[in-house]
């Protein structure tokens, strides 16, 4: 708005100054009422009609020199935001910061109150006691033998169960100290030695006195043949009262199949319990390696109407099944489709009543059946 009125001032100054200049005869005025309009030097082609309608366009004026610089305009209003540039790279990792000071120790809690004590648990169920075992029949009383030679320990029976615990008694006095207990048997002879090397040969010794002239051994002969006689039939008495006893301690709860005594307690656990009681009486778990021997088993299977275990399992290496002592078996009587290690547990035997075997998990409740 600042601009128009300086160069309206502007050019009536400039028209002013060439009015200045020119002869009275080049200043024409026109009558009242109209427009003021000087003109410098003569006219050409006559003076501009009234209102413009009857004149004619006179020549275009020469360009201008270039006007004042006008005032700065106000501010415009902000542009539109540009769009979004480039996302930058990421940034170097800044430096590490100093480790911070050690804050103050905060203020001891409140110890908390003593809980109140727990409730006793209930106790345990009485275990039932086992039924007492059936009285055997007496024998006929025999003649009396001539004394024998101490025999051998007898197989140690199996543990009975477990009682109830008794009350704590007042302690013993000391006992009185024991007989030296027997003399074990002589372990067996240890592998040959290698022969070592030869020694220096020694000095030759020199000759000892010449001895007494011993007495005939005929006699001493003679007598250990009477001795080993004796020690026959003593054995012979011995094996024949050894066998009567086997068949008693069988009734009914064992069975005999060669050298192989196969027995029960009536106890049932898992394998790995089992496989302990076995061992503690002095026999392992049953491992038949015969149809006869698994007859016996099937026997007793039948005689309790339960499932045993045998010693065998496959726990190494699935599918290989092998006996406690880690030999292949030799003898086997799977039931059809067994042994299928179904859900991928099963790795102990149990015998069916029927004698047939089936692969089952160890963690299963079985008869014990030991052998001897």
């Amino acid at each position: 708005m600042l601009l128009l009125p300086t160069l309206i001032t502007f050019a009536l100054g400039i028209s002013l100054l060439n009015t200045s200049t020119a002869t009275p005869s080049q200043v024409q005025k026109w009558e009242p009422n109209a427009c003021a309009v000087v003109v410098c030097g003569p006219a050409q082609n006559g003076l501009p009609g009234r209102d413009g309608r009857d004149g004619k366009e006179g020549p275009k004026g020469e360009k201008g020199s270039q006007g004042l610089q006008g005032l700065k305009g106000s501010q415009g209003p902000p542009g539109k935001m540009g769009p979004a540039g480039l996302v930058g790279g990421k940034g170097s990792p800044g430096e590490k910061g100093t480790k911070g000071d050690i804050g103050d120790r905060g203020l001891q809690g409140v110890p908390g109150l003593k809980g109140n004590p727990g409730n006793a648990g209930p106790s345990g169920p009485k275990g039932d006691r086992g039924s007492p075992g059936e009285k055997g029949v007496k024998g006929e009383r025999g003649l009396p033998g001539t004394t024998g030679s101490k025999g051998q320990p007898g197989i140690a029976g199996f543990p009975g169960p477990k009682g109830d615990k008794g009350s704590v008694g007042e302690k013993g006095a000391k006992g009185d100290k024991g007989d030296r207990g027997l003399q074990g048997s002589s372990g067996l002879q240890g592998p040959k030695g290698q022969i070592g090397s030869s020694g220096l040969k020694g000095d030759k010794g020199s000759v000892g006195e010449k001895g007494t002239r011993g007495d005939s051994g005929l006699s001493e002969i003679n007598l250990l043949k009477r001795q080993v006689s004796t020690l026959e039939g003593q054995l012979r008495a011995l094996q024949s009262s050894f066998s009567k006893y086997k068949k008693v301690i069988m009734f009914p709860n064992g069975r005999i199949v060669g050298e192989k005594i196969f027995m029960t307690s009536g106890y049932e656990g898992n394998f790995d319990s089992l496989k302990q009681r076995c061992s503690q009486a002095g026999g392992q778990l049953a491992s038949p390696q015969n149809a006869a021997e698994n007859a016996a088993i099937q026997q007793i299977v039948v005689l309790y109407n339960k499932l045993v275990f045998l010693g065998i399992n496959d726990i190494q290496t699935e599918g290989r099944f092998k006996y406690l002592n880690g030999e292949n078996i030799v003898y086997s009587n799977w039931q059809t489709r067994e042994p299928n290690n179904d859900k991928g547990i099963e790795d102990c035997v149990e015998v069916y009543s029927s004698g047939k075997w089936n692969d089952k998990s160890c963690g299963e409740k079985r008869l014990i059946v030991c052998e001897f």
